[in-house]
């Protein structure tokens, strides 16, 4: 006993010598280990993978064969049969191989077991049709078409199969609706381009066809639609899913509010009035009543240039809903949205400091709400041109909400204070905090900013034409229109900074978009994208370009041919999605979707 157990260790040792053979790239050193150790039968449990490999890699098919048959006369394992058929595959003998596997794996009957190991032995070895294979017939075997549907759908994955992956990951989702949200963050990883959306559609709708009660391709239709920035054909499955389901919670509702965070304020509108109407005396009435008053305030604030009437008129839904519903929560919002509207397009300054103060004095608000009511009374006190008042207000926030979203809106608000003043190095200590924020939103405007400051002082270090820049920013923050053209035009005439031109086209831009002189804006997008085609400001050019002449000037074909060229010279840019979106539908695309039954 004591000399076999001498043995058995100096066996061990030998092994751990062969393997660091190999990892230093030794081979014929460890293949000569590995041939003594495999001469004893105990051994091979421990070495036969290794020597296996190191045989293969090293291109020694015959003594790799030989060995393998002489284990199977020995034990009949399935590993080793496995072992042959990809010892075939490696030497090069595809038809030896191809008829060795299918024989081998139709050999293992209905055998679920041994059909799934031999599927994962075989895709580790990357033969996945192989692996597919034997999956194949181990639904067969086990009676259940649908098994095995997410190991499947990860081998089509892997062989670049993409319609048999989706069939296999809405069979898997149909057997577990529960995981409907693991399938859609896979899809939307996998699934990108439109045309594989599309197919995907058509796809659900042939399901959805064939089983009228499936809530999961239901929900998945919708989601389609939506990745596809399709907001109409959303609600109108989630129009369907909602009457045929019921469920408490409105799937319209969830829709509409998706639609106003994407500026769709048509379709958003028809989702929120739908809510209304067939959801009265819901939990899902009042929240789809606030929206519908929000979806309309973005419609108003986004005509230019704003009319005040229609800005009155929003008031007074705001001031009805709080008047109707004394206790709802969203009374709060309704008062905030007011104080802004007051504030920024009627220059009703004291009536949105009167709601503001009112909502900070009131003992009953929450922290969160109270810190949103002062940075948007600190906006009012910089449109005052009190900026000492709007700091205070900001700086307040900043201490009772630290690393909260809130409290990096008020150290960026105070940044653009200190950047509006020519603070420039007080603001980038600011910046530089902001850009590790949480928020992407904040931290990418901290990152704009300060890329801004640190471009324009690296030539100019004394910063005068960032200050002049920074002061016509101050004038548009504080809704000075005329007086911020009249700055622009004279100090475009007087500087000479190539680096910072582009940026003040922009501000023009946007600040004749306000006035509805929107031949002048698209003028000046175009001198963005011809004079500084390669810059930061490019994209965004472009598809205001497109956006003006869609929605601005009723120039629908001009339009579609923008967003067909932005979409090849901006592949990259964050608004190809939308503008994919915007091409489609004037194109026509969305016009009849087809409902759920």
């Amino acid at each position: 006993m004591y000399c076999g157990h001498t043995g058995f260790a100096q066996d061990r040792q030998d092994m751990q010598i062969a393997n660091e053979y190999i990892a230093k790239g030794e081979k014929e050193k460890a293949l000569a280990v590995f041939q003594q150790l495999v001469k004893k039968s105990e051994n091979i449990p421990f070495v036969h993978t290794s020597y296996f490999n190191l045989l293969v890699d090293m291109g020694k098919f015959e003594e790799a064969e030989n060995y393998v048959e002489r284990l199977i006369r020995k034990e009949d394992k399935l590993s080793y049969r496995l072992d042959l058929g990809v010892l075939y595959f490696r030497s090069g003998n595809l038809p030896k191989a191809d008829k060795y596997l299918n024989a081998l794996i139709k050999a293992q009957g209905d055998d679920v077991y041994k059909l799934k190991t031999s599927s994962d032995y075989l895709a580790s070895k990357n033969l996945t049709d192989y692996a597919v294979a034997a999956l194949k017939q181990a639904r067969t075997g086990g009676g259940n078409e649908n098994v095995y549907a997410l190991e499947l759908a990860n081998l089509y994955r892997m062989a670049g199969k993409r319609d048999q992956m989706v069939e296999e990951y809405l069979n898997y989702v149909t057997q577990t609706p529960s995981n409907i949200s693991y399938i859609k963050n896979v899809m939307q990883i996998l699934i990108t381009k439109p045309d594989e959306l599309e197919s995907l559609e058509d796809l659900l709708l042939d399901r959805i066809q064939k089983n009228q009660n499936s809530e999961v391709f239901a929900d998945l239709i919708i989601w389609v639609n939506l990745q596809q920035k399709n907001f109409y054909g959303a609600f109108i499955q989630a129009r369907a899913y909602d009457k045929r389901f019921r469920k408490e919670q409105s799937k319209t509702l969830e829709i509409a509010q998706i639609a106003l965070n994407n500026q769709d304020y048509q379709n958003a509108d028809k989702s929120f009035s739908y809510v209304v109407k067939e959801f009265a005396g819901t939990e899902n009435e009042l929240p789809a009543r606030m929206g519908l008053i929000k979806a309309r305030e973005s419609k108003v604030k986004k005509s230019y240039p704003v009319n005040r009437d229609s800005v009155r008129y929003v008031i007074g839904e705001y001031n009805r809903f709080k008047k109707n519903y004394p206790d709802n929560p969203n009374g709060i919002e309704a008062s905030l949205n007011q104080a802004t509207l007051h504030a920024y397009y009627l220059q009703e300054m004291d009536s949105a400091v009167y709601y503001l103060q009112g909502l900070i004095a009131n003992s009953k608000l929450s922290p969160t709400l109270k810190s949103k009511a002062k940075i948007d009374l600190g906006d009012i006190y910089l449109l005052k041109e009190e900026p000492w008042e709007a700091t205070l207000l900001y700086s307040q926030v900043e201490k009772t909400q630290r690393e909260t979203p809130l409290g990096y809106e008020a150290k960026l608000k105070n940044a653009k204070l200190s950047y509006f003043k020519g603070e420039f190095n007080l603001a980038q200590e600011h910046l530089d905090i902001l850009k590790q924020a949480t928020t992407r939103e904040i931290a990418n405007d901290a990152m704009e900013l300060s890329m801004r400051i640190k471009e324009n002082i690296t030539f100019d270090t004394t910063g005068t034409a960032l200050k002049e820049y920074a002061s016509i920013e101050l004038l548009m923050a504080q809704n000075k229109t005329d007086e911020a053209l009249f700055r622009i035009s004279t100090f475009t005439e007087k500087s000479t900074d190539q680096q910072i031109k582009d940026d003040v086209y922009w501000l023009e831009a946007s600040l004749r978009m306000k006035k509805g002189e929107f031949e002048k804006a698209f003028a000046l997008c175009e001198k963005i994208v011809n004079e500084f085609a390669e810059d930061i400001l490019a994209d965004d050019a472009y598809f205001m370009e497109a956006e003006i002449q869609e929605r601005y000037l009723n120039n629908k074909d001009k339009a579609m041919e923008l967003f067909r060229d932005f979409l090849t010279k901006y592949p990259g840019s964050v608004h190809v999605a939308e503008a994919r979106k915007r091409f489609r539908q004037l194109r026509g695309d969305f016009s009849d979707p087809i409902p759920l039954n």
